[in-house]
């Protein structure tokens, strides 16, 4: 029987992390759907095709890897692919409490489904979506944690005056 796993996120961009945690994860798993959550709550820089886009060109290399979109509940998603398993990765301590509640409540909507976490990279562990896009808003070199087409991308969406740039002025790296 093929393991296949949902690995689902906002992917807003897709980072370098982002993909070790699908190349480890093929290791576990046939196959291996990263799914990017349609989530309206939030605002997002790249519309759901262009992260789409961006995740194809990304996993590109990686043999049996589907990218896809979906709203509505994870665990039901699972089950309609036929996954046996949610793959997470995990950067530090800091993301421990809010992944371990999210599996819990997976796991109490059904049992079936596995939650298995991968920690990232230590070359990763310090990137997140957020903080490069931060650091791209600014004027920063971020073509070593992401894709080549992300920081093309960023390039594209953000332009050449960062200071015009739609992401605002209130994130992590702004002083």
């Amino acid at each position: 029987m093929e393991r296949i796993a949902i690995y689902p996120g906002s992917f807003d961009p897709v980072t370098n992390g982002h993909v070790d945690i699908v190349e480890r994860g093929r290791n576990l798993f046939d196959r291996i759907i990263v799914t990017i959550l349609c989530n309206p709550g939030k605002q997002a820089l790249f519309s759901i095709e262009e992260r789409m886009e961006m995740l194809r060109t990304s996993m590109q290399a990686i043999p049996g890897v589907e990218v896809a979109a979906f709203d509505g509940l994870l665990v039901d998603y699972a089950l309609q692919r036929g996954a046996g398993a949610i793959l997470r990765g995990m950067r530090a301590v800091s993301d421990f409490e809010y992944e371990f509640q999210m599996a819990l409540m997976n796991r109490k909507l059904n049992r079936e489904v596995q939650t298995v976490f991968l920690m990232t990279g230590l070359r990763w562990i310090f990137t997140s979506s957020s903080i490069i896009k931060e650091a791209a808003r600014f004027g920063g070199n971020i073509d070593d944690m992401v894709p080549a087409v992300v920081s093309e991308r960023l390039r594209e969406k953000l332009g050449p005056d960062s200071g015009a740039s739609p992401l605002g002025a209130d994130g992590p790296l702004a002083t």
